[in-house]
């Protein structure tokens, strides 16, 4: 299982025949995951919470798509969430990534998506 330090990288989106790469920030401590996206009104690119199998848009001010990903990285579920919600435990998820609402139908992402993430 991949294991992160809290800060920047690039999550690729591999996605037919060109990878997509967004910039990423990476909440691996349990302080950065729990602040997750809260008081931000925008977010350049992705963000991914590891471990975790589920997530909240309490106290959120945007709507975030959500992108459940198992131990090697597939997509096994994607949802939008308006704020205020609290998502369903996935059991085989391992990581979580968040965009802004509408970002991963953009970027290709969809079950059976294969990512990677590369650190700075």
């Amino acid at each position: 299982m991949a294991r992160w330090r809290d800060g920047r990288g690039r999550l690729v989106i591999h996605d037919g025949e060109e990878p997509v790469v967004v910039p990423l920030e990476i909440a691996a401590s349990y302080r950065a995951r729990a602040k997750g996206l809260l008081g931000r009104d925008a977010l350049d690119g992705a963000i991914l919470l590891s471990p975790a199998g589920s997530i909240h848009t309490f106290r959120m001010r945007m709507p975030v798509d959500v992108a459940y990903l198992d131990r090697r990285l597939t997509v096994i579920a994607v949802r939008t969430m308006p704020p205020g919600r609290l998502g369903l435990p996935r059991l085989r998820s391992r990581h979580v990534l968040e965009a802004e609402a509408g970002a991963m139908a953009g970027w290709g992402v969809e079950v059976g998506t294969l990512v990677s993430v590369e650190v700075e």
